[in-house]
C-alpha cells in the first residue's frame, strides 16, 4: 500500500478537472445572455398592440440597445483586462438583469429606451470576458471546440430557450402576463451572478481547487519544465521568484501593432459587421414576421421561431469541432479558419435565397432557416478562434474592439430591417440578409489568423 507521502505526490501529478466547472458557468452565462436578449423580439407583437408601435419604431428601440452595447464594448473590455473577469463579469450580469427588469417596469414606450440601453450596456463586453475565460482556462488545442460550445451553441440555445420557454410555454401555454415573465427571468440572472461570483477566479493558478498539474495542462507544458516560471522542488511545482510583467495599456497595444496587423484586424472587423447585420433578422424579427404574415400566436410562433436558433446552436458546436479537426489535419490554422468561415457564410446566403421559394409555408420556411443558421453559425466560432489566435493576453480587449467596430451592423440592422419591413414588406428583408451573407463569405479570403495583434503577445 502506498504511503501517504506517495499518495500526495500521485494526487499532485493527477490533474484536477475544475476547468470544466468554469466551462459550465461560462455556458450558463452565454445561455442567459441570449435568452434575455431575445425576449424583446417575443414581446414586440404585444408592444404593437399595447402602444401602437410600428416596425420602424421597434427597430429604433433595438438600435438603442445596440448603441449602448457597441459604445461600451471597448471601455468595459479594457476594464475586464485591467480588473479581471471575476469582478467585471459579475458586475455586467447584475446590470443587464436589472436592465431586463426595467422592460417590465416601463410605464410607457418612452421608458423602453432606458431599458434597452441598460440591457445593452450590461451585455456589452460579456462576450469579450467569455473569450478571455477561454484563453485563460483552456488549452489552445481545444480552444475552438470550447468556443463553439460556450460561445455559439449555448448562446443560440439561449435564444432557442427564449422562444420555447418564454414564448411557447410561459406566454403561450400558461398564458402568464408578459411583465411577470420578464421579472422572473431577471431574477434568474441575479441568481446566476451570485453563483458566478462565488465559483469563478481569474486564473487557474490562483484558484484553490486547481492543482499544478491541471494548470500545466491548461498551459500545455510539462510540469517538470523550469523555464516558464516554475521549478520542481521535492516533487512539488513551485513558482519562481520573478518580477511580474507589467500590464499592457490599450494605448501601448495599439502603438505596438504593425500596419499588417492593423489591416488584418480591420478585415476581421468588416467580416463581423456583415455577419451581425445579416444575423439581426434572426435575433430580432422572426417572431414578429410569423405573427404578422402567418398569424401564428405564442404557442406556434415560439416553436417555429426556435428552429433557426436550434440550427445555429448545432452549427456552432460543429464549427468549433471542424476548426480544430481541420487545423490538426492540414497544419494550417490560417486556411482552415478561412475555409470554414467562407463556406459557412456562403452556403447560408445561398440557402436564405432558396428558402424564399417556401415563403408562404411557414413550417417549411422555418425548417430552411434552420439550415441557414446552421451554416452561418458554424463559422461564427471561427471569428472567436481568430480573436483568441491574434489576441494573446489582450484577447478581451481585442474581442471588445472587434465587437465595438462591428456594432455598426448591430446598430444599422434593426433600423434598416424595421424600415424595409414597415414600408416595403418582408421579402426584401430576407433578400438583403442573403446578399450580406455572401459578401461576408468573401471577406474571409483576406483574413489571416496567424498575424498576431502584437507578435510577442500571441499564444
Amino acid at each position: 500500500m502506498p504511503t501517504n507521502h506517495h499518495m500526495h505526490i500521485e494526487d499532485h501529478h493527477h490533474p484536477t478537472r475544475f476547468r470544466w466547472n468554469v466551462f459550465v458557468m461560462a455556458c450558463g452565462t452565454s445561455w442567459l445572455l441570449y435568452l434575455h436578449r431575445y425576449i424583446f423580439a417575443l414581446i414586440k407583437p404585444v408592444l404593437v398592440e399595447e402602444w401602437d408601435l410600428g416596425k420602424d419604431e421597434l427597430g429604433l428601440l433595438d438600435s438603442a440597445f445596440s448603441v449602448a452595447y457597441t459604445g461600451f464594448q471597448i471601455p468595459l473590455g479594457v476594464a475586464t483586462n485591467a480588473f479581471g473577469v471575476h469582478l467585471m463579469l459579475t458586475f455586467m450580469l447584475v446590470l443587464w438583469s436589472v436592465g431586463l427588469g426595467l422592460h417590465a417596469w416601463a410605464p410607457s414606450s418612452k421608458y423602453l429606451w432606458i431599458a434597452r440601453a441598460s440591457l445593452g450596456l450590461g451585455q456589452s463586453a460579456v462576450l469579450a470576458a467569455q473569450s478571455q475565460i477561454t484563453a485563460d482556462w483552456f488549452p489552445r488545442s481545444v480552444r475552438s471546440t470550447v468556443q463553439g460550445w460556450l460561445g455559439v451553441f449555448f448562446s443560440r440555445f439561449g435564444g432557442l430557450s427564449a422562444n420555447l420557454l418564454v414564448g411557447t410555454v410561459l406566454l403561450g401555454v400558461f398564458d402568464l402576463p408578459w411583465r411577470t415573465v420578464v421579472y422572473a427571468m431577471a431574477g434568474v440572472g441575479l441568481v446566476h451572478a451570485f453563483l458566478f461570483a462565488l465559483v469563478f477566479r481569474n486564473s487557474p493558478r490562483t484558484h484553490p481547487r486547481v492543482n499544478d498539474a491541471e494548470a500545466a495542462l491548461i498551459e500545455e507544458r510539462d510540469t517538470t519544465e523550469s523555464d516558464h516560471g516554475y521549478v520542481i522542488v521535492g516533487g512539488v511545482s513551485r513558482k519562481k521568484s520573478v518580477k511580474p510583467e507589467p500590464r499592457m495599456s490599450i494605448g501601448t497595444m495599439f502603438r505596438r501593432m504593425s500596419p499588417r496587423a492593423i489591416g488584418n484586424l480591420l478585415m476581421l472587423n468588416l467580416q463581423t459587421i456583415l455577419s451581425t447585420l445579416a444575423d439581426n433578422i434572426f435575433s430580432a424579427w422572426i417572431p414578429l414576421f410569423l405573427w404578422e404574415v402567418h398569424g401564428l400566436k405564442f404557442k406556434e410562433m415560439g416553436f417555429y421561431a426556435s428552429l433557426p436558433l436550434l440550427g445555429g446552436a448545432i452549427g456552432g458546436a460543429v464549427g468549433g469541432w471542424l476548426n480544430d479537426r481541420m487545423i490538426a489535419w492540414t497544419g494550417s490554422a490560417r486556411w482552415s479558419r478561412t475555409a470554414v468561415g467562407a463556406a459557412g457564410k456562403g452556403i447560408a446566403g445561398a440557402l436564405l435565397l432558396t428558402s424564399l421559394l417556401w415563403f408562404d409555408q411557414p413550417r417549411v420556411f422555418c425548417v430552411m432557416l434552420f439550415f441557414v443558421k446552421f451554416f452561418s453559425d458554424w463559422s461564427l466560432v471561427t471569428t472567436w478562434g481568430c480573436v483568441a489566435d491574434i489576441g494573446g493576453r489582450t484577447t478581451a480587449t481585442v474581442f471588445a474592439f472587434n465587437n465595438s467596430v462591428a456594432g455598426v451592423g448591430a446598430i444599422l440592422g434593426p433600423a434598416l430591417y424595421g424600415f424595409v419591413a414597415e414600408y416595403h414588406g418582408w421579402t426584401p428583408v430576407f433578400v438583403t440578409g442573403a446578399v450580406t451573407y455572401v459578401v461576408c463569405a468573401l471577406t474571409w479570403l483576406l483574413i489571416n489568423c496567424e498575424i498576431p495583434i502584437i507578435k510577442s503577445e500571441s499564444k
